[in-house]
């Protein structure tokens, strides 16, 4: 069976960066499952994992394009620390939620001064070109709940 629409795909990956360095692996725990189709893959890699069938291993490489985009330096802003929850206890490289007009976001604290932070609301890994290296583990049709719900269901996905 191969990954297509409203099937289910289980796999591991391991993700490195341009300079080669690993960022995260799934290789010590339980595989990424996920909806093919409904999934919030980044589109180089779910783009790769169409058509691959249950043991298949490949390597593609993303551009930031088709992961997480381009950098935006509009994107760094200071914000008092009073808007920020835990704000005092924040440290450079920890993640803030701060609350905006549109709601709480996440945001990479880059300096944290006595009243502000400074803080970049860009995803961790904007601007950057990444590697997976991919194995496929499993995939299966969908049942009619998890294309229902947009989401896999049991072990790797989620528990109701």
């Amino acid at each position: 069976m191969q990954v297509e629409k409203n099937r289910v795909v289980r796999f591991h990956y391991t993700l490195t960066g341009e300079d080669g360095l690993e960022i995260e692996s799934t290789r010590n725990g339980d595989p990424i499952a996920a909806l093919y189709g409904k999934s919030r893959l980044i589109t180089g890699l779910r783009n790769a994992l169409e058509g691959k069938g249950e043991g298949d291993t490949f390597q593609v490489t993303v551009p930031p394009e088709d992961a997480y985009g381009e950098r935006i330096e509009g994107l760094v802003r200071r914000v008092p620390k009073k808007h920020v929850r835990d704000g005092a206890k924040m440290r450079p490289g920890m993640i803030a939620v701060i609350g905006t007009q549109s709601g709480p976001r996440q945001a990479t604290v880059l300096k944290a001064g006595m009243s502000v932070l400074d803080v970049d609301f860009n995803h961790p890994f904007a601007g950057r070109t990444l590697n997976f290296d991919v194995e496929i583990v499993e995939v299966r049709e969908a049942d009619e709940e998890e294309i229902a719900h947009g989401h896999v269901h049991g072990k790797g996905g989620h528990e109701h």
